[in-house]
């Protein structure tokens, strides 16, 4: 690639994502004399994070200590928080308010730029990428990858330092090549997915209602969510059941996807009868007199809740004081212990996350530089990271895209 740029160093990232746009402005900042090159094999770039949050850009998520954040990553949450020490969710945000993007923060935590469009995102990396005079080469795959006398050589290209952010593959092929550099790939399976439950239609039929606090478990393990479950046209998503599968991901795959899930659309209480029936016991002289189908003492959605009663084969046009022992008992644990068949996966919106990649024990997470081949560094998703969804994700490119850029 002809001489030293300003006798500074010669950088290759692999990778025109979130993770590889973040290395590379690392890089040329730590580095002003270096000579910056991104590879990206479409002609698009970032373009999960146009997609991201459903066009908004779920930029990182408000949860401000590095042992806070780890908690939110099935797979990567201890080596991640010795690299949250160094870049967590503040840095982002000051880093994108020093380049006039303010974000602003949900309720459950997520944070999106203020104009909640992902265009601000994307114009900003590519506004910073200018300015750093970073070269991006579009429609470039990266076919060879070698070292020689402690240079790289991407595609005949000669470089002194290769970050690889290539973003997770759905078939372990996909690192094929990094393997042969001598990395150890945990084989990708998919993380955050909704459920499909196509033997469970009159569920199904209630697409769009939301219930905002269930606890689900898969029967057979240990796994169990608390949170929102929204009911879709082909079974369940929310927040509940996304952290679910990105916790069962592993789990879930050697199963085929297909288990049963167990639901407690009431947790706000134990999840025992007793709890229930107190509840039931405490609203009584109020609505005693009133029709089952309008008066829900466990604030259920009013659609739901007259789906429930149908399931548990009580006539919502009744008074609650007509309801008898049996069917009451019956009703509570309709409520309590749920279980529906599923069936299958859906990918969360456009967002597909994998777990599975590069070994996290083979690289130095204080620099992000690999222990196999000095010189080669990795950020985001090429390695065997995920998080849960609400901007997880993002905050690991963002943080490991920075060390990586550091170059050691």
């Amino acid at each position: 690639m002809g001489p030293h740029h300003n006798n500074g160093l010669n950088v290759a990232v692999i990778g025109g994502g979130a993770a590889g746009y973040f290395a590379a402005l690392s890089a040329a900042n730590h580095h002003p004399a270096a000579r910056v090159t991104i590879f990206e094999k479409s002609d698009k770039v970032l373009a999960k994070v146009r997609v991201s949050g459903g066009g908004r850009c779920n930029v990182t998520n408000a949860t401000f200590t590095a042992s806070g954040l780890a908690k939110n990553y099935p797979r990567g949450g201890k080596p991640l928080k010795k690299a949250f020490a160094r870049f967590q969710a503040k840095d982002t945000i000051a880093w994108f308010a020093e380049r006039g993007v303010e974000l602003k923060t949900e309720p459950d935590g997520r944070m999106f730029p203020t104009t909640d469009s992902s265009s601000t995102i994307i114009d900003c990396l590519s506004r910073e990428a200018q300015k750093s005079g970073i070269e991006i080469r579009r429609s470039t795959p990266v076919r060879e990858l070698e070292s020689s006398d402690s240079s790289w050589f991407v595609n005949g290209d000669r470089f002194d330092k290769v970050i690889v952010a290539t973003g997770g593959s759905p078939k372990a092929a996909g690192f094929a090549w990094l393997e042969r550099l001598g990395h150890k790939i945990l084989p990708p399976v998919p993380s955050l997915f909704t459920f499909n439950m196509p033997d469970e239609p009159a569920i199904r039929k209630l697409m769009g209602v939301v219930v905002p606090e269930a606890q689900v478990r898969i029967q057979g393990t240990r796994l169990t969510e608390q949170g929102p479950v929204l009911v879709t046209h082909w079974g369940l998503s929310g927040p509940a059941i996304l952290r679910l599968s990105a916790w069962g991901a592993r789990t879930l795959a050697e199963k085929n996807y297909h288990f049963a899930a167990q639901i407690n659309w009431s947790p706000t209480l134990s999840p025992n009868e007793p709890a229930a029936t107190a509840l039931l016991d405490e609203a009584w002289p109020e609505i005693r007199r009133k029709k089952i189908a309008n008066a829900c003492p466990w604030g259920l959605p009013r659609k739901f809740w007259a789906y429930l009663l149908e399931r548990a084969g009580v006539d919502g046009e009744r008074p609650w004081m007509d309801l008898g022992k049996k069917q009451r008992n019956k009703l509570i644990d309709t409520m309590l212990n749920d279980v529906y068949e599923v069936r299958g996966k859906t990918t969360f919106k456009e967002e597909f996350v994998t777990c599975g990649g590069v070994a996290l024990s083979e690289v130095d997470f204080n620099t992000m530089e690999s222990r196999r081949a000095p010189g080669l560094y990795f950020a985001g998703e090429v390695l065997d990271i995920d998080g849960i969804t609400g901007g997880f994700n993002f905050q690991a490119a963002w943080t490991t895209g920075f060390i990586a850029g550091r170059l050691g």
